[in-house]
């Protein structure tokens, strides 16, 4: 595997992620940031940000699998959420580990969530894009 993930002595243990990873593959990949669409194009889960979430790390998943990765080769998340405040994280763990679920693997990869004024289109709550390092 490609990455590991630590949690350097000195630093809180966050636990919904690690603090540092650590990437020894030779292929980048970059999943452009991912909203809560299904295939056809349709939002799924209008003015549900839990079910945006479960999406939205889905189409990554997805994305991941279409050049050989998963969960486990991602390097960084970033996540963008629309009028962030502390008091949606419960929203925004249930989407996370619905769809952890889901692909079957718990995506905690070192993120950084940024709270946006908006996105794309009014229906999107949640974006998310990742960096992976896969082994050739």
């Amino acid at each position: 595997m490609a990455i590991t993930l630590v949690d350097p002595s000195g630093l809180p243990e966050i636990g919904a992620y690690r603090q540092v990873s650590v990437a020894t593959g030779s292929k980048l990949v970059f999943v452009a940031g991912q909203v809560a669409w299904d295939e056809e194009g349709a939002t799924v889960g209008a003015d549900d940000l839990a079910a945006q979430v479960e999406q939205c790390y889905v189409n990554v998943g997805t994305a991941l699998a279409a050049v050989g990765g998963t969960f486990d080769d991602v390097a960084k998340l970033t996540v963008y959420v629309v009028d962030w405040t502390p008091e949606k994280m419960p929203l925004f763990m249930e989407g996370v580990t619905r769809a952890a679920a889901r692909l079957g693997t718990t995506p905690v990869a070192p993120g950084t969530l940024v709270g946006v004024a908006a996105l794309d289109i009014p229906d999107h709550l949640v974006e998310v894009e990742a960096t992976a390092v896969l082994d050739s």
